[in-house]
């Protein structure tokens, strides 16, 4: 019900953008959109395209830059530094870093007057205690996706007591770990005994530099039933991971986050057996709208879940286009 409230809400405001003012004169939004990852990156690219979308239909209202930071936290934060600097209207952040790397920066510009909104990665404090001056989110629910995912991973690989799986994930990552958490909680509970690794900063950036340390797990583990990547561009490498390891289709089932035209053919291929789509056109298009319905109206921040849809083999074909066209 929330979330249709959400989305209601979302209709009316649009509504009072377009058709109330058009033809209004007006000076920009300015805007600093951070992606998140590397430019042409298979998760952040289609971040972008969002967040370009929405940036194409208002037009002249707004003018966004945007900030690519390879995935890595650290660089965020800094990112952000040199952003609530330049002084703009509003910044869309990815939440990654955590409350507590971000928190003295985001008091600073909320005190200078700049609009804060976060997608991808819950920062639930700041949320709580900016809502009324604009800091709204768009994204999964973290703990929750994961959990999803596991478990209907579980169901559909058959997995009980004596499986033997793996989570390569982001477990100490502040808040984003709790995706992770939720896999691995989920295939646990089932019976599974679970390994995990942790996503390094060089894999997190190119997803190609795993495949020699998922090919070492893989021959020394060959009893592993399943594989989940929490991440979009591992989920997007993992039919190349599992066949450098030296595996077929059916040998180990493959699960993960997000679609790319990579993981919609893996599907096809059955090297992907279920992903967990968490609609990340739509946290680049809403965060641009939320900045600039708060700076021109004085909007409150709106809380959007994007992370509902599980893809297979059997619903493939319906969204394999959209993902082809940089949208799903």
């Amino acid at each position: 019900m929330l979330k249709k409230i959400n989305i209601l809400m979302l209709v009316v405001l649009l509504g009072v953008v377009f058709f109330g003012l058009s033809g209004v004169s007006e000076e920009p939004v300015e805007i600093y959109f951070f992606p998140g990852g590397p430019p042409g990156g298979s998760f952040a690219v289609v971040v972008y395209n969002g967040a370009k979308a929405a940036a194409d239909i208002l037009g002249d209202r707004v003018d966004v830059k945007y900030v690519w930071s390879n995935w890595n936290p650290e660089t965020m934060v800094t990112q952000f530094q040199q952003a609530v600097a330049a002084n703009p209207d509003g910044i869309a952040i990815m939440g990654h870093p955590g409350v507590t790397a971000y928190e003295p920066f985001v008091d600073e510009a909320i005190a200078k007057g700049i609009v804060v909104t976060s997608q991808n990665t819950t920062l639930p404090e700041l949320e709580n205690e900016y809502k009324g001056v604009g800091f709204g989110y768009v994204g999964q629910e973290l703990y929750a996706s994961g959990y999803m995912l596991g478990e209907a991973a579980a169901r559909m690989a058959g997995l009980g007591p004596g499986d033997k799986g793996l989570v390569w994930g982001l477990l100490a990552a502040p808040t984003r770990g709790l995706r992770t958490k939720g896999c691995i909680d989920a295939l646990e509970a089932a019976g599974v005994e679970v390994d995990y690794m942790d996503i390094s900063p060089e894999v997190d950036k190119d997803a190609a530099t795993g495949i020699p340390i998922i090919t070492g797990y893989l021959q020394a583990n060959p009893d592993c039933k399943i594989v989940i990547t929490d991440h979009g561009q591992l989920t997007s490498t993992l039919e190349e991971y599992l066949k450098a390891a030296g595996f077929g289709p059916d040998d180990i089932f493959g699960a993960g986050f997000d679609l790319s035209p990579a993981t919609a053919a893996a599907i096809r291929t059955g090297y992907t057996d279920l992903v967990l789509d968490q609609q990340p056109f739509l946290q680049g298009f809403l965060p641009i709208f939320q900045i600039y319905l708060t700076v021109k109206y004085g909007f409150s921040g709106l809380h959007i879940d994007t992370g509902a849809g599980l893809v297979h083999a059997g619903n493939i074909e319906l969204i394999a286009p959209l993902a082809e066209a940089g949208i799903r």
